[in-house]
């Protein structure tokens, strides 16, 4: 199951930041989210882009995720050479993040 099965993104850039926040559908998945998506695995998804630390907040009442990584939009959106590299792009490769198989989703309300 992918992440993005189970949850949906919004994200925001400042500088050379980007800040992810990951949203589970249903709030019956809220706790997956926090047992799988961590941290950790977020930086090592980044850490080819040169992504420093990450920091993650939980928003339970929101059943959300909030990830801010720095050093992972190449010295910033207005500097960087690539083409998509700010959070629109990692959010979605965030999303094809892995999980372990659990009962089928619901669709999204």
């Amino acid at each position: 199951m992918k992440l993005r099965d189970i949850a949906h993104s919004r994200t925001g850039d400042k500088g050379n930041v980007s800040t992810i926040s990951v949203i589970a559908h249903r709030e019956a998945d809220y706790p997956l989210l926090v047992r799988h998506v961590t941290a950790e695995r977020v930086a090592a998804l980044f850490a080819g882009i040169g992504a420093g630390s990450v920091t993650r907040y939980e928003l339970p009442l929101v059943g959300a995720l909030n990830f801010v990584v720095t050093g992972s939009l190449g010295g910033g959106v207005t500097r960087s050479l690539a083409l998509d590299a700010h959070g629109k792009g990692l959010s979605s490769a965030l999303l094809d993040l892995d999980l372990p198989p659990s009962s089928p989703p619901d669709r999204p309300v």
